[in-house]
């Protein structure tokens, strides 16, 4: 990770954003971490939603780091990168357990 990064770290770029509409609905947040809150919607057990966010900060090089937060059934979810472009990578949000109707609170920090 790049000075700059480290400092924007320790300074606190961070943020946070809620989904509307569905689990599949991308988000903005241009900061070097933070918090993404999905949708509550439905999500079947042994399926996946891909969404895409918008994110200044990021760069085609760029490593994102993810984790599940809280708000899901532990061990039910697995969030993954899918794709990393300039100004944007993909979540794919997975549900591992039965279907559930919950918000899923995923941390992400740009390296």
């Amino acid at each position: 990770m790049g000075a700059k990064n480290v400092r924007r770290l320790l300074m606190g770029n961070t943020s946070s954003v809620t989904q509307s509409t569905s689990k599949a609905t991308g988000v903005s947040i241009s900061t070097t971490s933070g918090q993404i809150t999905t949708d509550n919607a439905s999500l079947a057990g042994g399926a996946e939603v891909t969404f895409t966010v918008t994110n200044a900060e990021v760069k085609a090089t760029s490593v994102i780091a993810l984790s599940i937060k809280s708000g899901g059934t532990s061990g039910s979810y697995i969030a993954a990168v899918g794709a990393v472009a300039d100004g944007s990578f993909d979540i794919v949000l997975a549900n591992v357990g039965s279907t559930l109707e919950q918000a899923v609170v995923i941390n992400f920090v740009v390296l």
